[in-house]
């Protein structure tokens, strides 16, 4: 069992070293904040789905990998409603409370159709990233009445 153990805390690093190597530009050069700006406003711009934003702008200063966890649990979740939620609108909330951030995106979608416990690579690789900061990504749906990604993780100061 400690093997195993030491296995699991071997695999996360070497996760976190490769997370690291893949950061994007516009995190370092526009902060987190106006990075999830750009990538909504692309994303947007794409799709022609509107992106509603209400993102905190009085963030404490975040560790890269927490930043890092953030914008790409955003992509992949704005990502899937681009593609295929059939959404007509879409928001993106990033807000603090209690030593916590919290990451939402929710559409007004179909809904996810896959049977629960049948998730996309990109759910997985959702909570797995989420793991990373010892958070815990939620996802709310039902057909019909749309989907919601939910990021919590604690912060820990730079």
């Amino acid at each position: 069992m400690a093997a195993l153990a030491e296995e699991l805390d071997s695999t996360r690093e070497e996760i976190r070293c490769i997370a690291r190597e893949l950061r994007p530009e516009a995190l370092d050069d526009l902060g987190l904040v106006n990075a999830l700006i750009a990538l909504s406003s692309r994303l947007a711009r794409q799709s022609g789905i509107p992106i509603e934003r209400k993102l905190a702008s009085d963030l404490p200063p975040l560790s890269e990998e927490l930043e890092l966890v953030i914008y790409r649990i955003a992509q992949e979740a704005m990502t899937n409603v681009l593609r295929h939620s059939e959404a007509t609108r879409c928001e993106l909330a990033l807000e603090m409370s209690n030593g916590q951030i919290a990451l939402t995106v929710a559409d007004n979608s179909r809904g996810i159709s896959d049977p629960p416990g049948d998730e996309t690579i990109g759910i997985e690789g959702m909570r797995e990233r989420a793991l990373l900061v010892d958070g815990i990504l939620g996802i709310d749906s039902a057909p019909g009445s749309g989907t919601t990604v939910r990021l919590e993780a604690p912060v820990r100061v730079a």
